[in-house]
């Protein structure tokens, strides 16, 4: 029953990649409203139980980076022959890491501190004001945070191959819910008080996916030889997103080993969706 859910999707959507790539980048930014909308409900979530959801979105990703892009980007995209594949993934984890230098990443929202190893962590804040300077942080840190999981749905459906590109879809879909819960509670934190902000900065981080579904589908599809350095470059940015930012904030407040078994969790989910649907 559920293998059939990629013919159901080229029946309602055609098979235009770039068309997909759309309907991709809407669902999965759906999601991400759904996650950040759960503030509403869920108010007051405890530390265990973010580090436990976040655990098992870095799970579905981590599963979903080799199964849904970089395997398929080698054996299938570029004849088995990893160095394209194995260079994008190195473009896209220096491209997280030099986006740093701009933009500090999620931890020092979540946390409120910047972490020791951040680029420039003395350097003076742009905009006076400090909480305005907080909010402009925050929307950009989580906007860069969403790119990779965008244009990693653009890349699998620009393939043309639906039983990669709907799983993965799926799977970054799955995640973004407790993403997007954790955006909206770590604007609060960032000092928008009013749930309704902290809801409307969770949807803010998912709308940047939508584009960059389309701009990958559309890239991959005009110059189809960028495509297994654009599955690498997919795949590096969200192993550095990973191993960067959701695996050391799972793991500092006394919770690693509920956020380990969400990520473990995580893997299966991703696994089971692979297999089933491709």
């Amino acid at each position: 029953m559920v293998a059939v859910i990629p013919a159901q999707f080229a029946e309602l959507f055609g098979s235009n990649p770039v068309v997909n790539g759309l309907v991709g980048g809407l669902i999965i930014a759906f999601f991400n409203l759904l996650g950040a909308s759960l503030v509403f409900v869920w108010r007051d979530p405890s530390e265990r139980a973010m580090d436990g959801a976040l655990g098992f979105a870095a799970g579905v990703m981590l599963a979903a980076s080799f199964t849904s892009l970089i395997l398929p980007g080698i054996e299938t995209y570029s004849n088995g022959d990893p160095i394209p594949v194995l260079i994008g993934m190195a473009v896209g984890a220096l491209f997280l890491d030099r986006s740093d230098v701009l933009v500090p990443h999620a931890h020092i929202l979540l946390s409120g501190q910047r972490r020791p190893d951040a680029a420039n962590p003395d350097a003076d804040l742009a905009v006076d004001d400090e909480r305005l300077a907080g909010v402009v942080l925050f929307i950009l840190a989580i906007t860069l945070h969403n790119m990779p999981e965008g244009l990693a749905v653009g890349v699998g459906f620009g393939s043309g191959n639906l039983g990669t590109a709907v799983p993965l879809m799926l799977a970054i879909g799955i995640q973004n819910i407790p993403e997007g819960l954790a955006v909206s509670v770590a604007a609060i934190n960032a000092g928008l008080d009013k749930r309704f902000y902290a809801a409307f900065a969770g949807i803010r981080s998912g709308a940047v996916e939508i584009p960059l579904a389309v701009l990958g589908a559309y890239a991959v599809q005009t110059v189809s030889a960028l495509l297994p350095y654009a599955m690498g470059f997919a795949a590096g940015a969200m192993l550095f997103v990973i191993s960067d930012e959701i695996v050391p904030e799972t793991h500092t407040k006394g919770h690693e080993r509920i956020a380990t078994l969400g990520t473990i969790f995580g893997a299966i989910v991703m696994l089971y969706l692979d297999i089933s649907l491709g």
